[in-house]
């Protein structure tokens, strides 16, 4: 009889061992074409202005059971999308982007805060021009699931948040040209 207990509780701890491994974290890889981060100031108090980077990757670890994760992005600063050739020019300039020196943007987190199921803020630091701050991106939706087209498990992403361009040392003209600028960013990722 005792080693038939023996023999059952190792059953019961080999299948809680294949339960736990089946909850671990998975990896995803940002989908560059379906990833855009975008940025907003206002222009002299006459218009709120709209841009956006063409080219974003990164990885999610996502959690579910857990409801853990993190996010690591990489922004190339130099696909910036201003709606004007001369002016995607410009503002890669040394007062503003200096994408000569700092070719790129990133945000790693340092937390992912759950509300029930769905990450509802992501905590890390954003780096522009060498300098990092800490900054909260807001999560207004989120979803995880089969890729419709590949079947392959997505999941996708908005989220926000708001820094001061000045902290950045990219504040020329401040306060006429807006010193808040509002970071949007729509994210895909997926299994590989």
């Amino acid at each position: 009889m005792t080693s038939l207990k023996k023999l059952a509780a190792a059953l019961a701890f080999a299948s809680l061992a294949a339960g736990s491994a089946l909850a671990a974290p998975v990896t995803y890889n940002v989908d560059s074409s379906h990833t855009f981060p975008r940025f907003s100031y206002s222009h002299f108090g006459l218009s709120t202005q709209l841009s956006s980077f063409s080219n974003t990757t990164g990885k999610v670890v996502f959690d579910a059971e857990a409801k853990t994760g993190s996010v690591d992005i990489v922004i190339d600063l130099k696909s910036v999308n201003t709606g004007s050739v001369d002016f995607n020019g410009h503002i890669q300039g040394e007062d503003f982007l200096h994408t000569a020196k700092f070719p790129t943007a990133t945000f790693k987190s340092t937390q992912v805060v759950f509300e029930g199921d769905k990450p509802k803020a992501i905590e890390g630091q954003l780096t522009i021009k060498g300098v990092s701050k800490p900054v909260t991106l807001t999560v207004t939706s989120f979803q995880a699931m089969p890729h419709p087209m590949i079947k392959k498990p997505a999941l996708g992403a908005n989220a926000f948040t708001t820094i001061k361009r000045t902290e950045f040392n990219a504040g020329k003209y401040a306060p006429y040209v807006g010193d808040e600028v509002r970071i949007d960013i729509a994210i895909e990722a997926v299994v590989q």
